[in-house]
């Protein structure tokens, strides 16, 4: 009797230990929601760290980082034409001896730049035998020289050849149907093949000849010499604006990038985050693009040193990575 009630208590005290253990929570479980919990936040902060990056506002200016609001504007419509640059009528001319007799000095070369009145040379007149003196009549730079010292000159000898190029013409090569639309008074951007600079400047005229060798009409523009760097005879490029078309939102072309295969602009949020949007392009031209969705008017676009912000970002991604 003893030994069926000890065979009892043990039956029941195992099947309290079974029940005991099955409702007992696993240890497991929490920590695999929390493993769970911390990779979707991983995840989550990666995502919101994409194509973002801070830069302070000290070193952005020190970049040279610029932005400016995403406006309106007009995508010009324009012709590439090529053309040649020539000094203006009227502002060449020669300092010539006013009567026969050698040359005893020169004061000026190939390159010179003079100003109106001032000595060129000296001739022995061989009428009095006194020497006189040859002035510049304009101002401007020396373009040729034709005398030497000791050199006989006849009366009325060009002994300089004086150039103004202050200002220059660009005579612009335009064929076939270009010639029927493109009239006086539309902008014209000239290009420095030798540089890449480039003036703006309004066609002033198309001539009515026609250009014997090239069976071209040659559209032309006065030019401002600003810098002396544009050189007659130099060939040049050129952009003829021969229609304007409004776009509702528009951005230069610098403030565009590549990233993983779209194009994007940065946006400036508060003082220091930029952030890559991608972008959705219209028509464009040699400097602005037309934006049709991606972002909004008035956005703060990076415009300048947009290359910067995106080695920044690219940085800050393959950190992350690793």
């Amino acid at each position: 009797m003893n030994l069926q009630w000890i065979v009892i208590a043990l039956a029941a005290s195992w099947l309290l230990s079974a029940c005991s253990q099955s409702t007992q929570p696993s240890s497991k479980a929490p920590q695999a929601a929390a493993e769970m919990h911390d990779g979707t936040q991983a995840h989550a902060d990666e995502a919101e760290h994409a194509g973002r990056t801070v830069i302070p506002l000290k070193i952005a200016i020190d970049s040279g980082i610029r932005v400016a609001p995403a406006v309106s504007g007009t995508i010009a419509d324009e012709d590439e034409v090529q053309g040649l640059l020539t000094p203006v009528d009227g502002r060449i001319a020669q300092a010539v001896a006013r009567f026969p007799g050698p040359v005893r000095y020169l004061r000026a070369n190939v390159g010179d730049r003079v100003r109106a009145g001032q000595p060129l040379a000296s001739i022995e007149s061989n009428l009095s035998l006194t020497n006189y003196s040859v002035s510049a009549p304009i101002s401007g730079v020396i373009t040729a020289r034709n005398a030497q010292v000791g050199g006989a000159m006849g009366e009325g000898a060009p002994l300089f050849e004086i150039a103004d190029l202050s200002t220059l013409w660009v005579d612009l090569h335009i064929f076939g149907r270009d010639t029927q639309h493109i009239t006086a008074g539309v902008p014209v951007t000239v290009t420095r093949m030798t540089d890449g600079v480039s003036e703006t400047t309004t066609l002033e005229r198309v001539l009515p000849g026609t250009a014997t060798a090239s069976q071209s009409a040659v559209a032309r523009a006065v030019l401002h010499n600003r810098d002396g760097l544009w050189r007659p005879g130099a060939a040049v490029k050129a952009r003829i604006a021969v229609a304007n078309t409004p776009a509702a939102l528009v951005v230069p072309l610098a403030a565009l990038q590549m990233m993983e295969g779209r194009e994007v602009v940065f946006i400036r949020t508060g003082e220091d985050t930029y952030t890559a949007h991608a972008v959705d392009l219209g028509a464009r031209d040699a400097s602005h693009a037309e934006v049709l969705s991606g972002i909004s008017a008035g956005d703060a676009v990076v415009v300048a040193q947009s290359y910067v912000v995106k080695a920044d970002i690219s940085k800050g991604s393959a950190e992350h990575e690793h």
